[in-house]
């Protein structure tokens, strides 16, 4: 099953661009996974799982290194046409 999410990232500290950056780098790791980036969110698109461990590993290590973070997603079912 494949699965679209948009993303949002919110590190809640002054100096935030590198923390969006470091995510979205990390993301990028993912082969396996199409991901678009606008000046807005992030979209990535791909299996419903690897998509899911995707925001699961990098949110993990994110608020390890750059501590307290909102994240806001639109999970939408199926593949949409995401573009680059």
């Amino acid at each position: 099953m494949k699965l679209t999410v948009e993303i949002s990232l919110y590190p809640l500290q002054d100096d935030y661009i590198p923390v969006i950056e470091a995510f979205i780098a990390a993301a990028r790791e993912h082969g396996d996974l199409d991901i678009v980036t606008n000046a807005m969110s992030t979209q990535i698109c791909g299996d419903y799982d690897r998509v899911f461990a995707l925001l699961r590993q990098e949110l993990k290590v994110s608020y390890r290194e750059h501590g307290r973070q909102v994240l806001v997603c639109k999970l939408i079912p199926g593949e949409l046409a995401i573009r680059r």
